[in-house]
């Protein structure tokens, strides 16, 4: 029984010793568990002011290319034309460069498969082109 009393006691003290926070210690309580962002619907301005998106200049075709194209387009996965196989790319170039640059930004399922900008959902259009036309130049 006595156990159990000074168990009961203990619990309490540790209650009332967390309304006993001084304001300052209160203040650094409340700025831990604050949530980590907010979530703010366009036109609505209690969050301040909008942010620019971070994305520094236009990637080149070669940067493209090497990092969301030559998962496949280096190894032939899917049926991709290798870069630097000039029977494929000739095939695909006799199509024109603008259907090329169609197929690759909207994607295409024919012989294989061409996923919408090569999954590279980060890439502009013109940066998808871009790396298109590096294929291209380098499948001559």
């Amino acid at each position: 029984m006595l156990k159990k009393l000074a168990a009961a006691f203990g619990l309490v003290m540790v209650c009332v010793s967390a309304w006993a926070l001084t304001d300052k210690q209160m203040a650094e309580v409340e700025s831990r568990i604050q949530p980590a962002g907010k979530v703010c619907l366009q036109g609505d301005n209690t969050c301040g002011a909008a942010v620019a998106s971070v994305g520094g200049a236009p990637k080149s075709g070669e940067d493209v290319y090497k990092g969301s194209c030559q998962g496949c387009h280096a190894s032939g996965a899917g049926g991709a034309p290798k870069v630097g196989d000039v029977a494929d790319w000739g095939k695909r170039a006799e199509q024109g460069v603008d259907t090329l640059h169609k197929h690759a930004i909207e994607g295409f399922n024919n012989i294989g498969m061409m996923p919408p900008k090569g999954l590279c959902m980060s890439c502009s259009d013109e940066e998808v082109m871009a790396a298109v036309d590096y294929m291209l130049e380098n499948s001559k």
